[in-house]
This record gives C-alpha cells, structure tokens and sequence, in this order.
C-alpha cells in the first residue's frame, strides 16, 4: 500500500515538474531570436556562439549578458580586467585577446591590464606555496587576525 502511495506521489511530482520544464521551454527565446540578441550586443554572432549545443544557447546567452552586459555591481572595465586576469591564469588566448580588447574600448589602459595579470600571477603564485606547503588554514587565518 506504502508503495503505492509513494509511486502515485513520485508519478504526481514527475508530473507537476515535466509542467513546469514545459512552460518554462515556452518562455525560452528561439534560436533566431537568441542569435538575434548576440549580434545586437557584439555586432555578430561568433562562430563559438554557433557551435555551442543549440538546446543550451539561450541560456549561456542569458548568463554571458547578465554578467558581461547588464549593470551590475562592476564597473565594466573592472569587469574585463578580471576576465583578462583570469585568462591569463586558465590560460586562454582567445579570451585574453578579446577581453584585453574589451577592456580598452571600456577606457582600461596597457598599464592597468599589466597589473591585473600580475595581480592573477601573484594569487597563483602564493596560492601553489600555501597549498603545495599545505600551511595550516587556521594557523595561516589566525596570523593574520581572523577566526
């Protein structure tokens, strides 16, 4: 009887969540319109854009804006001197070029480019050391005042 109930409640869940994926896949922009999007922000849609797995464009679409586009707490060129940053670190060469492009139109200057790639370099560097010394964590807070 207990199993029953239960797999009456599962099929109900299924049911409830499968409306919902639904409706949800009916707010969803279309491809065309998703490719429409990215060319009225980057005056072409990339041929990465154009490979990525058709059903998940939107959403990488929706995440990439609203974190690179839309105002948010970063000023932008802060924005592009982080990704700059931490394509040199990954390192990806297509992103440090257009992110460095990026960050220019946005006012960022040689210098301050420079010192965000090293600022990456500096965390990477003292990161290997603190790890690969594998410092105490509560000894390392601690010298520093934290809990």
């Amino acid at each position: 009887m207990k199993l029953i109930t239960t797999a009456a409640a599962l099929a109900a869940v299924s049911t409830l969540a499968f409306g919902i994926s639904i409706a949800g896949a009916q707010d969803k922009p279309t491809l065309e319109e998703t490719y429409k999007d990215i060319e009225s922000v980057y005056g072409v849609t990339p041929e990465y854009m154009k490979v990525y797995p058709k059903q998940g464009i939107a959403a990488a679409w929706a995440l990439t804006k609203a974190l690179e586009v839309e105002k948010g707490a970063l000023d932008p060129k802060i924005k592009s001197l982080i990704n700059v940053a931490v394509a040199a670190q990954i390192p990806c060469r297509y992103c440090i070029w257009l992110d460095s492009k990026f960050a220019r139109e946005l006012g960022a200057t040689d210098a301050e480019i420079a010192e965000a790639v090293a600022q990456a370099g500096l965390t990477r560097h003292w990161s290997a050391i603190l790890n690969g010394m594998q410092i105490d964590f509560d000894a390392f807070k601690a010298e520093f005042g934290g809990e």
